[in-house]
């Protein structure tokens, strides 16, 4: 293929298909870099992959990272967490948007680029994925109704943190029965005078299998939702009266049960803080 044939080829895609705002995807990736590599793998995923490997792939339009200090890390819950084993791995969090419908041809990308990647050897090794999916977009349940930011505005809007809830039904229809639940019960209920402005549900998508082959395949595809909090004041103010008690409530509900609650807080791009507050 020549190089006008490339350029053309570009034309082409953007002319045909969906490109509206709505995040109808997402990429949610935890990850633990291995000890004493923590500041290596800091400046690696910020200064190569975050750019390389997601922010300029097509459909990919925005994207956060979140970091959970120790102390934040001693706060998860429950102990016998299914997503992390122990409960505190995975000190790293990065979220990402992708346009809705553009799921299959994003994924088409990601898996040319990361090959890409491993060839060029811009993959740094030293790192597990605790919880990596790609997930679709179920529902967003606001705080304040139609005042304030809209979910795609959520990973540009300078929210002070984030909480990550995993909640497992037992089967693909009760997963059906806990959504709505959820929708129309518990999250308006929580998020009365809270200091979350929304929730955003997602139900996670198998990885093709060409993935990566550090990189998992995602369990509870059929049963699982991922909740986001985003928070307005920072976890360690709030989360021990706002964030507590989340796995009684939906145990009480008889539709699931919470597998993970781990509260964040955004990192600042271009510096390594936080980064000697991990262990």
């Amino acid at each position: 293929m020549t190089e006008e044939t490339r350029s053309e080829v570009y034309a082409e895609l953007a002319a045909v298909g969906p490109y509206g705002v709505h995040p109808g995807h997402a990429l949610i990736t935890m990850v633990e870099p291995h000890p004493g590599h923590e500041f290596a793998y800091n400046r690696w995923y910020e200064d190569d992959h975050f750019i390389a490997g997601a922010m300029a792939m097509p459909w990919m339009y925005a994207g956060r990272r979140w970091v959970a200090t120790r102390e934040l890390q001693l706060l998860r819950y429950p102990e016998s967490s299914a997503v992390a084993q122990p409960v505190t791995a995975g000190c790293y969090i990065s979220v990402y948007w992708i346009t809705d419908g553009r799921y299959d041809d994003h994924m088409k990308w990601t898996v040319g680029i990361n090959r890409r990647l491993g060839r060029d050897s811009r993959v740094h090794q030293e790192r597990t994925h605790v919880f990596t999916a790609f997930q679709d977009h179920e529902v967003t349940v606001y705080r304040d109704g139609a005042a304030g930011p809209r979910d795609f505005h959520a990973l540009d809007h300078p929210y002070a943190g984030l909480v990550v809830e995993v909640i497992d039904a037992e089967s693909p229809g009760q997963r059906t029965e806990l959504l709505e639940w959820l929708r129309a019960k518990h999250l308006p209920k929580r998020l009365k005078g809270s200091p979350a402005a929304m929730v955003t549900v997602f139900r996670p998508t198998p990885l093709p299998v060409d993935r990566m082959s550090y990189v998992k395949q995602v369990e509870g595809v059929g049963t699982r939702l991922t909740l986001l909090w985003f928070l307005q004041e920072g976890p360690r103010e709030c989360f021990a009266e706002r964030f507590k008690g989340l796995d009684e409530e939906v145990a009480g509900s008889g539709l699931g049960r919470v597998e993970l609650v781990a509260p964040f807080i955004p990192t600042v791009p271009g510096t390594d803080r936080y980064v000697d507050q991990l262990r």
